[in-house]
């Protein structure tokens, strides 16, 4: 946001330089990314003098040219040739001493040079407008009032006067301060003055001659609308004032009309809308949503597809303009119109930045209306505006104030004490400073008792709610740099839970990033179609745009989101894992869930010449799943299929009758929401769940045995329906002491065994801490395994 130190003077009376102004600013939040002196004409007109022409005879060698003896003052005439038609002795002009760099309205910058023009010298230039950068006119030089004293500066004639320039890196919480005004509320109350508004007393309605009737079909998204009407103006050029207050923020003039609009928004922070009154169909303004799929041509004459959701300012017939946001083609001020429909509203922040985000479009009327006017404003705006347009284009103002407000916003009710503010601030700064702050800020003090405030905040301070916002803006405005810096410090004994969070994050995250893994971080807005069960979603009140409508309910689709991303960009080997929240609703109560995910994607190993690349499969999210348990020492999970309806096959990992782990295949339905065509595997974490376990697990310093360890080895049948899980878990439960180690080495299906079988071999590694094994002891197990396994998953031993 830019704002000028002129400009802002004229709010409040003081002396500061604009190095301490952007230093106050600063400091009560508003930052100051840059401050810079600005011209509002290319090169101040400096070197430009007023002359005056004491003689002008034709050119010898020229049937257009002149030759003049012009006085500036330096007590030494000055011959100029000069070529305009209109050039004449007794003339003041604006005159280009030798040296001087003029900056043309159009064209590039040029230097005034001593020179012979048809054999005659010439030293220095009289100048027209559009050679000074003034305007536009070349028909001749300027010819200016003969009481214009000769040696004047032209700056100083003309009244340019330097300005500085602030750039301010506003927050979307400020929208009080996205105008001069309410950057000067601050200033103000810094300083403590008062703050100058404008005069708009003298506004005036002559006569009332068909006013435009309004109808106001959706009121939640127009809350207050108002407008009234002009006649008989005529629309130009702005007068060089307003151009130049304008061009000091970087504001392009377009004309009279529409710069007093754009002036009023920067200065009040209230956007305005002028409508051609001619264009208004049926002389009615009705403001409402149109059919779905309307088209409308919008200013800059590019047509767009409406939808329902688009709140529109229509005629009697079509839309004209898309409220709070952009214009349209046909409804426009141009140098035609007399007449003018003024507009000033309070639109629904909500309404606006979904309509605006729709079509990529960002004005200075929707990035106020986004973040929340001043409901409070319109009618002051109006009668502000209708003042300046009538002082630069003429006309009167034919119609009643039309302000249609039936619900009015009422002020933030906050009650604080004096200790929640010592005590967040960090400092009794005394009651007395706190009240004076608050009535500065506007803030209105309904009652005070020994404890606290009850307090009133004005509407358009859309982001102070709370008490902990009122301590905020006595802060800022007190000053951070004037709460000291302790010098005791209190510190306490930490007794939380260990190992710690991020210890156990740190763990896994070293294990995976040392294996080839990358570390992604998503957002937790994402969209509500992405999810499963839709009722029990987290929504947003208040989204940014249809694709962060709702708080994600899995961490399953930000991360295909980044491998689209990748395998669009013809990165498709990928190794992914994130920590992140989930949530949803239960009860009407919100829950938060810690969760872990992997993914892998594309080959298993880099390209390389001495072999193939082969892709990734299950066994491969599996050993990764593995290896962080067996990191973690989690032990003692029982194995599932998966029930994850979002994979096409895999296993879950059951803790305590919840599940620890689901890994596996991502389904084709949820590939195909994100455009993903590739097979991606997939493990997601309860990482609540992992943290619990981690948690009991007790360090028990064990000494490396001795002893050799024995492996035997059992090929057995099964039924197809029995998993290795089962069977591991059943030669756990036959021996806890010397049983150390179930892997299966080979599976086999196939037409050579019977019907409904497949064929496990699997080895068993056997060890005794206190003593070597005998085979006596070692046949013995052995038989109780395989009787177990006989019993209890119904295995046949091959022999």
């Amino acid at each position: 946001m830019k704002i000028s130190y002129n400009w802002l003077k004229e709010f409040i009376d003081t002396e500061k330089t604009p190095q301490e102004i952007s230093a106050i600013l600063t400091g009560t939040g508003l930052e100051v990314e840059s401050l810079e002196k600005v011209q509002a004409i290319p090169g101040g007109l400096e070197g430009l003098v007023i002359g005056y022409v004491k003689e002008c005879i034709d050119h010898p060698n020229s049937d257009h040219l002149h030759i003049t003896k012009v006085d500036v003052g330096t007590g030494e005439d000055l011959q100029i040739v000069c070529g305009a038609n209109n050039v004449a002795a007794g003339q003041k002009v604006v005159v280009a001493t030798v040296g001087t760099t003029l900056y043309p309205t159009s064209g590039e910058p040029f230097v005034i040079k001593r020179s012979k023009i048809r054999g005659e010298a010439s030293e220095g230039m009289i100048c027209a407008e559009d050679e000074i950068g003034l305007g536009t006119d070349h028909d001749g030089i300027m010819v200016l009032d003969a009481a214009t004293a000769v040696g004047t500066p032209a700056k100083d004639y003309f009244k340019l006067n330097d300005d500085y320039m602030y750039e301010i890196g506003l927050t979307p919480n400020r929208a009080d301060a996205a105008s001069h005004l309410g950057t000067a509320r601050d200033i103000a109350a810094f300083l403590k003055l008062e703050v100058k508004k404008p005069d708009v007393s003298g506004f005036t309605i002559v006569k009332k001659d068909s006013p435009t009737q309004v109808i106001i079909e959706n009121e939640a998204a127009a809350p207050r609308y108002s407008g009234l009407n002009i006649s008989g103006i005529k629309v130009g050029d702005s007068p060089a004032w307003l151009k130049e207050r304008l061009a000091v923020i970087g504001v392009r003039s377009i004309n009279n009309v529409v710069d007093v609009t754009n002036y009023v928004l920067h200065e009040l922070g209230q956007p305005l809308h002028a409508f051609d009154a001619a264009a208004i169909t049926g002389n009615t303004v009705i403001v409402k949503n149109v059919a779905e799929g309307t088209l409308f041509t919008t200013l800059d004459d590019v047509e767009r597809k409406l939808t329902v959701d688009d709140l529109m300012i229509c005629n009697a017939e079509e839309p004209m303009c898309i409220a709070g946001v952009f214009g349209g083609a046909k409804s426009g001020v141009n140098e035609n119109t007399t007449s003018i429909f003024l507009e000033s509203a309070y639109f629904n922040a909500v309404s606006v930045r979904k309509t605006a985000k729709r079509f990529g479009l960002k004005t200075d009327a929707s990035f106020r209306f986004e973040r929340g006017t001043d409901p409070d404003m319109t009618v002051f705006a109006l009668k502000r505006a209708a003042l300046m347009i009538q002082q630069v284009a003429g006309g009167e103002v034919t119609s009643d104030i039309f302000d249609h407000y039936p619900a009015p916003v009422a002020p933030f009710a906050v009650d604080i004490t004096y200790n929640t503010i010592n005590r967040l601030i960090g400092k009794a700064i005394g009651n007395d400073t706190i009240k004076s702050i608050l009535t500065a800020l506007d803030i209105q003090i309904v009652s005070e008792t020994a404890e606290g405030l009850s307090l009133k905040v004005p509407p358009y301070r859309v982001d102070v709610t709370r008490d902990v916002d009122v301590v905020e803006e006595i802060l800022r405005i007190y000053g951070y740099n004037n709460i000291e810096i302790p010098t005791q410090i209190r510190a306490s004994l930490n007794n939380s839970v260990r190992p710690e969070k991020d210890t156990v994050q740190n763990v896994i995250a070293d294990l995976l990033s040392a294996n080839g893994f990358n570390e992604m971080l998503a957002n937790s807005l994402t969209k509500l179609s992405y999810s499963d069960n839709p009722d029990t979603a987290v929504k947003i009140v208040n989204p940014l745009s249809s694709d962060l409508d709702a708080m994600r309910q899995t961490l399953l689709y930000s991360g295909l989101e980044a491998i689209a991303y990748n395998q669009n960009r013809r990165s498709a080997d990928l190794k992914l894992y994130e920590f992140g929240k989930v949530y949803a609703t239960k009860d009407d109560k919100f829950i938060e869930t810690q969760r872990f995910s992997v993914f892998i994607t594309g080959a298993n190993t880099a390209e390389q010449w001495n072999q193939k690349q082969k892709p990734v499969t299950f066994y491969n999210i599996k050993a990764i799943v593995d290896g962080i348990l067996q990191r973690l020492k989690i032990t003692d999970f029982v194995v599932e299929d998966a029930t994850c309806s979002k994979l096409a096959f895999g296993l879950q990992y059951m803790l305590n009758g919840k599940p620890l782990v689901k890994f596996g295949a991502v389904g084709a339905n949820a590939l195909k929401k994100v455009d993903v065509d590739k097979e991606v595997f997939y493990a997601d974490f309860n990482f609540d769940l992992v943290l619990a376990a981690v948690r009991k697990n007790k360090i028990v310093y064990q000494e490396v045995s001795k002893f050799p360890a024995v492996r035997r080895d059992l090929s057995m049948l099964v039924d197809k329906a029995v998993t290795f899980g089962q069977l591991k878990q059943i030669a756990g439960r036959t021996d806890k002491k010397l049983l150390k180690e179930v892997n299966v080495f080979d599976v086999y299906q196939g037409d050579k065994l019977p019907a409904g079988k497949k064929s496990y071999a699997l080895s068993f590694t056997l060890q005794d801490t206190e003593k070597t094994l005998t085979d006596k002891a070692i046949d013995t197990l052995m038989q109780k395994l395989i009787y177990n396994l006989g019993k209890e998953a119904g295995a046949e031993i091959r022999k």
